[in-house]
């Protein structure tokens, strides 16, 4: 009976390893038309997750764990996995996932690194890995797959940055972040990080629900670093998350948008941001449209992002005047405004605080002065400029 358990014997991290980066080099020069293939394929996948993460009736043994993840970094067939992930039968995507997660989670016994080890190693040999998984959203098939492992890698500010900070290079390798980043040059805006914009707007809904899951954890998990980021790319990150992700067409994505923008910009890590932001007449005007909306959440939200220009005792010149244009209008929309909210205490005391702080602006403008006594209208005449505000109908 002997034979019968030699049957079952674990294969080991080396053959693994190499299995698994001949059938997926087999599946590319087949281009997806072997059947055999991808089953025993999907085999060898099953095999190395269940050596990473073990399995219902044995235990994951460390030293085989130890063996198998050196063998993966040492073979490079993480960006092999990565980039092929969408020509994998669905629960092969599923266990590539498993088996990435399980890579860049793993320490050496004893390790005392704030990250850990493999994933580190990742960082520092391999940093198109994390890029190549933000362009999984490229494709249905692996958008899933790469942003399950993206959201997991994102407790680590390293793999943030490489988002934030990846530009196309001369020779094609990501930029290192150990060593090359410049956080006060601007942004070419030709890295993966601004494709984000397009893929929450343009992809289907499956698709643009998890990207947008993924921009979300970046902006919220890692403030001090995209504050800095947001704050040298200020104009070029505003004048995209308004125009695509506000003006969107999509109802998820324009209420989704609002509402983490409120987020941001209520966060005291992102003050210098938040004052630059609500400085703006143009914002304030966009913000303004959204009180107006079809959609009651779209409005809900808007309202806590409108309550921030209203609310900062240091208005510019530009946002006051836009107040003081449309303080009647506003004094009679507020109070009707969501009026239905009738056990939301603390909107309604929002509420009714901003009707009193709109009501105790000038009736006009022309008391309005900026430091140097002078109106900063840009050059344009009052006319001219009450044509361009943005008017809230009541």
């Amino acid at each position: 009976m002997a034979f019968l358990f030699g049957r079952n014997r674990p294969r080991s991290a080396s053959d693994l390893v190499r299995s698994t980066k001949e059938l997926l080099q087999r599946l590319i020069k087949e281009e997806g038309q072997n059947p055999k293939t991808e089953e025993e394929l999907a085999r060898t996948l099953s095999a190395t997750k269940t050596t990473l993460q073990g399995s219902p009736d044995t235990e994951a043994q460390p030293d085989q764990v130890y063996s198998l993840v050196n063998n993966i970094l040492q073979e490079a067939l993480l960006p092999l996995l990565v980039s092929n992930i969408h020509r994998l039968p669905f629960e092969a995507r599923k266990d590539t996932q498993t088996i990435i997660s399980n890579v860049f989670r793993f320490r050496s016994p004893g390790s005392t690194s704030s990250e850990p080890d493999a994933l580190k190693e990742v960082l520092r040999l391999q940093p198109d890995i994390v890029v190549s998984l933000c362009n999984g959203y490229d494709k249905r098939e692996s958008a899933g797959a790469c942003g399950g492992i993206l959201k997991e890698a994102l407790k680590w500010d390293a793999v943030a940055a490489v988002i934030l900070y990846d530009e196309p290079q001369s020779d094609g390798r990501t930029i290192d972040i150990f060593n090359d980043v410049d956080v006060s040059k601007k942004s070419s805006g030709q890295g993966v990080f601004w494709k984000f914009f397009d893929w929450i707007d343009k992809s289907s809904f499956e698709v643009s629900a998890d990207a947008f899951d993924c921009f979300r954890l970046i902006l919220t998990k890692h403030k001090q670093l995209v504050s800095q980021y947001i704050s040298t790319n200020f104009e070029m990150f505003f004048d995209k998350y308004n125009n695509i992700l506000i003006k969107s067409d999509s109802y998820v994505t324009k209420r989704q948008s609002i509402k983490l923008l409120g987020e941001v910009l209520l966060d005291r890590q992102f003050y210098e941001v938040m004052t630059r932001y609500v400085d703006s007449g143009d914002n304030l005007k966009l913000i303004m449209w959204q009180l107006k909306d079809d959609r009651r959440m779209v409005q809900y939200e808007a309202f806590h992002v409108f309550k921030i220009f209203a609310a900062n005792p240091n208005k510019s010149y530009e946002v006051q005047k836009f107040l003081i244009m449309n303080k009647q209008r506003l004094l009679k929309f507020l109070p009707k405004f969501l009026e239905d909210r009738t056990e939301d205490d603390q909107f309604n005391d929002e509420k009714a605080w901003l009707v009193k702080a709109i009501g105790n602006l000038p009736n006009d403008t022309s008391a309005l002065q900026t430091q140097n006594g002078t109106p900063q209208s840009g050059g344009r005449t009052p006319v001219q400029q009450q044509n361009g505000a943005a008017q809230v109908r009541s």
